[in-house]
């Protein structure tokens, strides 16, 4: 059951964290966040990082970053061995919450799933409301009129 940690631009890690925990509750032992403000030096945000990572290492971890190159993802990049800790960026809801529902998964599904929940969370949506949307005749007798089915 490897351990979370955010580390994002502030404040977009402690913003997750508490999304997680309004869905997951109970996730708080395993998942901590770390907002770095602009002005933080890159030593202290080291130091800082180190010390979440400790406290949920089981002895895995996956880190979050927000932009790969930034200095979120530089700091989780210094802290990750490519064994038990790694490092996935671009954290958006969707990889976060399909981590959460599969964290008892080893470290490499979880960094799958991670990504999984990612890519498949980001989607274009409808311009306008179902309701909204014209009807065309000439359906089957499947055709239920709305988009739920």
């Amino acid at each position: 059951m490897p351990g979370l940690l955010i580390i994002a631009h502030a404040p977009l890690a402690t913003s997750l964290r508490a999304v997680a925990r309004h869905t997951f509750p109970d996730c708080s032992s395993r998942l901590e966040a770390l907002d770095v403000p602009p002005d933080m030096p890159i030593e202290q945000i080291e130091s800082l990082a180190r010390e979440l990572l400790a406290s949920v290492r089981r002895p895995e971890a996956l880190i979050f970053t927000d932009v790969f190159g930034a200095t979120p993802c530089n700091v989780a990049q210094r802290l990750a061995d490519g064994v038990q800790v790694k490092v996935v960026a671009g954290v958006n809801v969707p990889m976060l919450w399909r981590s959460l529902c599969y964290a008892d998964e080893p470290l490499d599904a979880l960094v799958a799933r991670a990504m999984a929940g990612a890519t498949q969370g980001v989607m274009q949506v409808a311009t306008s409301r179902p309701q909204n949307q014209s009807y065309k005749p000439g359906g089957n007798d499947q055709d239920h009129r709305h988009h739920q089915q």
